[in-house]
């Protein structure tokens, strides 16, 4: 029999695990009883599928909103992710100890610099470049795609280095036994045996890029149009909730709520369909 000492220290953190899920599944039923009931009201295909959002006469439209989000997060993807990825490969399989030692923190301090200075960045900085070489207004899905690729790095290349650098250095070494290069190790042998903590550090970045709010309100334009160019302002789903939620009352709370829902289904989604590929892809090798 354990002592009682042990026990309660077993089932506090029981407790407290316990309540970190009580507490998401709180969440999640608060918005969903707020926001179903009004999806149900106007209707699930005119609520998804109309462009229309005109609050104060009754339309509640959010396709616009949702290609934007897909856009904004996809071109950011594009920008990090390839960036996240290499900057691990680099300072687990060829920097030197001292410069990993310097660059890797700086990397990590990044994650700790608030969204509104990236956002004060890619307004000042980011945006006058895009109109100034490539045209349009300048606050746009390539200017927030920009600036979220950059925000997500450290997460992307946090979690790649630690997942790189567990693969054991008999991998390594036998590979160049065998007579590979170290560059055909690295890519051959390191990143597939890492492949599934890479895959964890793209899908958090994904994550941290849908429900980013302040850098995109700063940088995207918040126009609810469908974008036809990357130079296009948009407006994504979180940039919405942020701008319209303390002034909205009624139907208007309820479709904002609603939209919430919409974002929670989409990252749920999108973390079920990247699992399910990553459990695939384990089984094919």
């Amino acid at each position: 029999m354990k002592p009682v000492g042990e026990r309660v220290v077993e089932w506090t953190l029981k407790g407290l695990a316990f309540s970190a899920l009580a507490s998401l599944l709180l969440i999640a039923v608060f918005i969903f009883m707020e926001g179903a009931p009004f999806m149900v009201r106007l209707g699930v295909k005119d609520f998804l599928f109309s462009s229309d959002w005109r609050p104060q006469e009754g339309h509640y439209g959010i396709f616009a909103m949702i290609v934007a989000s897909v856009w904004v997060t996809l071109g950011a993807m594009l920008v990090g992710a390839p960036l996240g990825i290499a900057g691990a490969v680099f300072l687990n399989e060829f920097a030197p100890e001292s410069v990993r030692r310097v660059i890797k923190p700086m990397i990590e301090l990044l994650a700790g610099i608030p969204s509104v200075v990236y956002g004060f960045i890619g307004v000042m900085v980011v945006a006058p470049l895009i109109r100034e070489h490539l045209g349009g207004a300048g606050l746009s899905v390539l200017a927030a795609a920009l600036i979220l690729g950059v925000m997500i790095l450290p997460t992307v290349i946090s979690i790649s280095s630690d997942a790189i650098g567990s693969v054991p250095r008999s991998y390594r070494e036998g590979a160049l036994a065998l007579g590979a290069t170290r560059w055909q190790s690295v890519h051959m042998v390191v990143l597939k045996a890492a492949r599934s903590g890479i895959a964890a550090s793209v899908i958090l970045g994904m994550g941290r890029a849908v429900g980013e709010t302040m850098a995109v309100i700063m940088v995207a334009g918040n126009a609810v149009t469908i974008p036809h160019s990357p130079l296009d302002s948009v407006c994504t789903l979180t940039a919405k909730i942020a701008l319209e939620m303390g002034s909205a009352v009624g139907l208007h709370r309820q479709a904002l709520f609603a939209t919430g829902v919409v974002l929670f289904i989409g990252i749920m989604v999108l973390n079920g369909l990247a699992m399910a590929a990553m459990k695939k892809r384990s089984a094919r090798t």
